[in-house]
């Protein structure tokens, strides 16, 4: 799909008063990035035109790189072929319409998907089931990029106590967990941990996602996370 089918659309999106939804200037704003060259830049600036939302949810600001990215876009021309990622993303991000706010901004970091794929990053953003009990161990290669995971009499998961947990400066964690693996927030995931106890209080449970991504959630507390194994 051209972009150029697109223009209508982010136009009515310009179009609007000041006192649009959220989603309406996160949609103008996804639409500006359009001028940069740079593909991954252009994933950066996608993401932080999502702030509105973000912040009508009450969710932590984007990093102030991706907000600078959407005020002021870099003017360049996309590498051969990856405009069409683009457009396909901008697509699946206008289907997202008809839903509720936070459905809405799960959608459209999952629209992301094809121009994360294309760009060797890990699975994006999605909705996901509530928090089930912590139950049987997977095998130890689990989440590993080299060998994927496969069940094990029936697991597809691993449950384990934290041993350890530390946040970057962009608030992404990364988690030791009692069983020695280690899982990093995937960059580009919609929510933000807020934990502040001691690490062996926390109940981890990694599961499959989508698209061989994976999740991660503490048992008695809010959020899911996309993360990817390291260690």
């Amino acid at each position: 799909m051209s972009l150029a089918l697109l223009v209508p659309g982010a136009l009515a999106l310009t179009a609007v008063p000041s006192a649009a939804r959220p989603r309406d200037d996160a949609m103008s704003g996804a639409f500006r990035c359009g001028a940069i060259g740079d593909t991954r830049t252009w994933l950066d600036c996608y993401y932080g035109a999502a702030q509105p939302v973000r912040a009508a949810l009450g969710l932590r600001p984007v990093p102030a790189a991706q907000s600078q990215l959407v005020a002021r876009p870099p003017a360049g021309t996309p590498p051969a072929g990856e405009q069409a990622l683009r457009d396909q993303v901008m697509a699946g991000a206008v289907r997202c319409s008809g839903l509720q706010d936070r459905q809405w901004l799960d959608c459209y970091y999952a629209a992301a998907q094809p121009v994360r794929t294309h760009l060797g990053l890990s699975g994006g953003a999605q909705l996901s089931p509530p928090v089930q009990p912590l139950a049987a161990a997977a095998p130890p290669q689990f989440g590993m990029a080299a060998k994927p995971a496969a069940p094990l009499n029936g697991a597809d998961r691993i449950a384990s106590p934290m041993a350890s947990y530390a946040f970057d400066k962009l608030g992404w964690f990364t988690v030791t967990l009692d069983n020695g693996q280690v899982w990093k927030q995937v960059d580009g995931d919609t929510t933000y941990a807020h934990w502040n106890k001691p690490a062996p209080r926390y109940l981890v449970r990694v599961s499959h996602g989508f698209l061989g991504s994976f999740n991660l959630q503490v048992q008695g507390e809010p959020g899911l996370f996309k993360v990817r194994r390291i260690q």
